[in-house]
């Protein structure tokens, strides 16, 4: 299903977030704050943006992975398009990753963690790779909390960017239909910061973003 959007999904993450998903992005480096010496490991990358955003604020090397072979493809190319030689792009599954027990001192998935079948497993195997006082930041969509934004974000992530999204990537696989579902039926706020803390997190903040579209959770 991501496959067949990969073509169009940077486009379409513009147009449907009217370009507040790079400013997301940023920030949530900036919270994250990798330092020049970090190492961080970017999970669910797709087509490589937040990997490229931490190689920016001067991470010393990312590694981004993704489960679909057509987003690190298009990654790959945009890396390579660059010129960035501190990225390295690998598939690989968010609750197994094939990397050594605290190797990493910033991990991060940006709208992922929702598409994952067993959110708790990736949660304590991201617990795992992160280095004693190592950072974990989560992006992720959220229902805002003020009633009226909420009515206006649902009329417009189930009956609008469906189709608009739709139309715009020619999809046939019934992904941008699947999206805005996923949305709705994944952890409330509360909930996923108890998974976070049940994976062994101390520390927790939750900053809401865009009225409440999108939370940063950075915790340690």
């Amino acid at each position: 299903m991501f496959g067949a959007i990969a073509p169009s999904y940077d486009l379409n993450n513009r147009i449907h977030s009217f370009w507040q998903d790079q400013r997301w992005r940023r920030r949530g480096v900036r919270l994250a704050d990798p330092g020049s010496d970090a190492m961080v490991v970017d999970v669910a990358c797709g087509t490589g943006d937040l990997a490229e955003a931490f190689l920016k604020a001067g991470a010393s090397q990312v590694i981004g992975i993704d489960f679909t072979p057509e987003m690190l493809d298009v990654a790959r190319e945009r890396a390579a398009r660059a010129g960035l030689k501190r990225i390295e792009y690998r598939q690989g599954d968010a609750t197994q990753l094939e990397l050594p027990t605290d190797s990493a001192d910033v991990l991060s998935i940006a709208f992922g963690i929702r598409n994952v079948n067993e959110p708790a497993r990736a949660l304590s195997e991201f617990r795992r790779i992160l280095k004693p006082g190592g950072r974990l930041l989560i992006l992720e969509f959220s229902q805002p909390t003020n009633p009226i934004i909420r009515v206006i974000n649902d009329l417009y992530t189930r009956r609008i960017m469906p189709w608009t999204a739709t139309m715009l990537s020619g999809d046939r696989s019934g992904a941008y239909r699947y999206l805005p579902r996923s949305i709705e039926t994944f952890l409330p706020r509360a909930e996923l910061e108890q998974s976070i803390r049940d994976a062994g997190f101390e520390t927790i903040r939750q900053i809401p973003m865009t009225f409440g579209v999108c939370v940063a959770y950075v915790a340690s």
